[in-house]
């Protein structure tokens, strides 16, 4: 791929797959672990899950991989890895083309250039390690000041001394929009005990692999952390959904 032309292969799981020898799982993982350190079945299982991938089913219901579907695989896992791209992101190109559409770029202008990084993209890569002040996350935000004490009163965002990361900034322009329905900080503490809580469950899964001194294990570590969190929002939504979905009947 050319940092100026975006993917025109079919990669869709609706195309025709290739004919020829499929693999397992752990065939694939085999494939694709030079490539991307720290890739486990759990991970592909995940994406499948997610439907970005979905390779074929034996009778018995073992999963089997085209050659089609392990390059779709390379392609997500290149794309989170070197420009750090939501799956949902991913996921809404590859079913525009899997409708057959073109798009030249994905949302907010990213080429899908893996392992090439834009000024553009590096830019926004700056911007999200930058630290805001607590003026600068007022105006950026738009809480307004007292809302902003008031976060850092309720422990939804940390103290002025440390300053404050894109995280803060979403936080509080969350709380924001949470206030205009009649939800103060005060009402929202729940949600930094409900957070702490899950960062103890996950730290607690991660911890055999997290506590290994090479790089590659701290990689295996943050990625399994960020998928267990990913995991317990979806249980979290189907939850809350669940409930007001029986508020309409």
């Amino acid at each position: 791929m050319s940092a100026s032309q975006p993917v025109r292969r079919p990669l869709g799981a609706g195309q025709d797959r290739p004919r020829g020898r499929v693999l397992n799982i752990g065939e694939v993982l085999s494939t694709l672990s030079t490539e991307f350190s720290g890739i486990s079945a759990s991970k592909i299982r995940f994406l499948e899950e997610k439907g970005l991938v979905t390779p074929q089913r034996t009778a018995a219901g073992y999963r089997k991989y085209s050659a089609h579907d392990v390059e779709r695989l390379r392609f997500v896992l290149a794309l989170q890895r070197d420009q750090y791209l939501p799956l949902k992101v991913i996921k809404d190109y590859l079913d525009a083309i899997d409708r057959g559409e073109r798009p030249e770029q994905l949302p907010g202008g990213l080429s899908l250039t893996p392992r090439v990084v834009s000024d553009q993209l590096a830019g926004e890569r700056s911007a999200q390690a930058r630290t805001l002040s607590f003026d600068e996350l007022v105006a950026e935000s738009g809480v307004g000041a007292e809302l902003a004490r008031d976060l850092v009163e309720y422990g939804l965002i940390g103290s002025p001394d440390d300053g404050y990361d894109e995280h803060a900034l979403k936080v509080a322009r969350a709380c924001a929009q949470l206030q205009s329905h009649g939800l103060e900080p005060r009402h929202l503490r729940p949600f930094r005990a409900a957070a702490d809580r899950e960062l103890g469950l996950v730290e607690t899964v991660v911890a055999p692999v997290a506590s290994r001194r090479d790089v590659a294990s701290k990689a295996r570590a943050a990625e399994m952390a960020r998928e267990i969190s990913e995991l317990c929002l979806n249980l979290h939504s189907a939850l809350v959904n669940g409930q007001i979905a029986r508020m309409e009947n």
